[in-house]
């Protein structure tokens, strides 16, 4: 049977992840390791400063009060004698799409799932009801798992509409989509008269072309889009050489 470590960024009680967990417990042997509390927007940051509490809770979960990477982390490595075969980080309460990968604590979770050398899905439902259709696709994903072949240090970003199942049109491969900036930050007084700053709302779509999942979740498909750890800007290299050609 099948090895399955899940994480997520929302936090070790989030209804997501119990419904993840609940609904893959008869398809292989499930493992939970989540953060404390919500550490959505954490990326990829690892706790360094100091020590890891792991805490093993009453219904089999375990807590760290630490971000999404050292979770899967701690997961993967040296707390139980079997390696996972898979990380799957979710379900995310709410979307991944475009640029919140750079920001996504889901997506780190999976991620850091791959740099360890395991295959890794991160699964985001874009709302809060239809919980029940994201754990649908994540089961036939895992069901498939094994067919799949990757290059080397890739994932999958899964976003499910907020759909029910009977509504889904289908699955698309996707690319990632872009949005504009965001708006300025948002004052406010705090009781003492000190200014603070909320962050602000995602801006506009700036390109939600039809190949992106952006407009997959839109049309009611669910979007896959492979991801890759490698941020190299390769077709910018020779530009980048001829400019410091040119003054050197």
């Amino acid at each position: 049977m099948r090895r399955l470590l899940l994480s997520n960024d929302d936090g070790v009680h989030a209804p997501g992840l119990r419904a993840l967990h609940d609904g893959l417990i008869a398809h292989a042997k499930v493992r939970v390791v989540a953060p404390d509390r919500d550490r959505s927007g954490a990326s990829h940051s690892l706790t360094l400063s100091r020590p890891l509490s792991l805490t093993a809770l009453e219904n089999g979960f375990y807590s760290v009060d630490g971000t999404p990477a050292d979770c899967v982390y701690l997961g993967v490595n040296g707390v139980w004698d079997e390696r996972p075969d898979l990380v799957i980080a979710g379900i995310n309460h709410g979307s991944n799409l475009g640029d919140d990968v750079l920001y996504s604590g889901t997506v780190a979770a999976a991620m850091e799932g791959r740099n360890l050398g395991m295959s890794a899905i991160a699964m985001s439902l874009c709302g809060k009801r239809h919980f029940d259709t994201a754990v649908r696709v994540a089961a036939t994903l895992i069901g498939a798992a094994s067919n799949l072949s990757l290059p080397p240090r890739t994932l999958l970003n899964v976003n499910v509409p907020d759909l029910p199942w009977d509504a889904i049109q289908g699955v698309k491969v996707t690319r990632l989509g872009y949005r504009g900036p965001a708006a300025k930050p948002v004052a406010t007084q705090d009781p003492r008269g000190q200014t603070r700053y909320w962050i602000a709302p995602v801006g506009a779509n700036a390109d939600d072309g039809k190949d992106t999942d952006f407009a997959a979740i839109e049309a009611g498909w669910v979007s896959i889009t492979p991801l890759q750890t490698d941020l190299t800007r390769h077709t910018a290299r020779h530009d980048v050489q001829d400019w410091l050609d040119a003054f050197a």
